[in-house]
């Protein structure tokens, strides 16, 4: 069964390549969207399984439309295809819920093997982003510490196991728990290592 593809971008030339290039890749597109707003209404009718969406677009841009597509249609996964390889904007995209991004210098096969795994559930980030600029993303979001803090729960380690390993106060684990649910949007340490794991933060062997 061949994957249900969205188009998102206020270009209409491109979005007609995309179309050529994913139909021939062998993808069923859905449909296509000019802006935003369109992206997330024409998901909440069609059902696709991905949307391939630009970030800046009219009406409403790529990522407050993934916001919104992702809390309506939790079934259908976004992958950011975009001008800008940028950090910041990596952040905000994965905490809006995107599975991938792209930059649109990609071929044609890093897009199609990006929209799969996205569609399997799985997250990518595009090959020509730097690792240096993946990791200054993750430093935006948590701390070192955090992160130490975390792959120890990932790993099963109860809080005063932490403070134990990491040789700080039982205090002191809680407050870096707490701060790092509030800046992965989570409500327990069980959603706090998805995310982070999905974000690429933490790794889970």
């Amino acid at each position: 069964m061949s994957i249900r593809l969205l188009l998102a971008d206020d270009h209409t030339m491109l979005r007609e390549g995309l179309r050529r290039s994913m139909e021939g890749a062998g993808f069923d597109v859905v449909g296509e969207a000019s802006d935003g707003d369109e992206a997330v209404r024409l998901a909440e009718e069609l059902h696709p399984d991905v949307v391939l969406m630009d970030v800046s677009m009219p009406v409403m841009d790529g990522i407050e439309a993934t916001r919104l597509l992702r809390e309506k249609t939790t079934d259908t996964q976004v992958v950011m295809l975009t001008m800008h390889a940028d950090a910041d904007l990596i952040v905000k995209a994965v905490r809006a819920g995107a599975s991938g991004y792209l930059v649109k210098d990609c071929t044609t096969d890093e897009v199609a093997r990006t929209v799969r795994m996205a569609a399997n559930g799985e997250t990518s980030i595009s090959p020509e982003l730097a690792e240096s600029m993946l990791q200054e993303a993750q430093d935006e979001i948590i701390s070192k510490r955090e992160v130490e803090v975390l792959q120890l729960i990932a790993e099963g380690a109860s809080t005063p196991e932490v403070a134990e390993r990491l040789y700080i106060s039982l205090k002191t684990v809680k407050n870096h728990l707490a701060s790092i649910y509030q800046k992965l949007d989570s409500r327990d340490r069980t959603q706090a290592v998805v995310r982070a794991v999905k974000m690429g933060i933490i790794r889970l062997d």
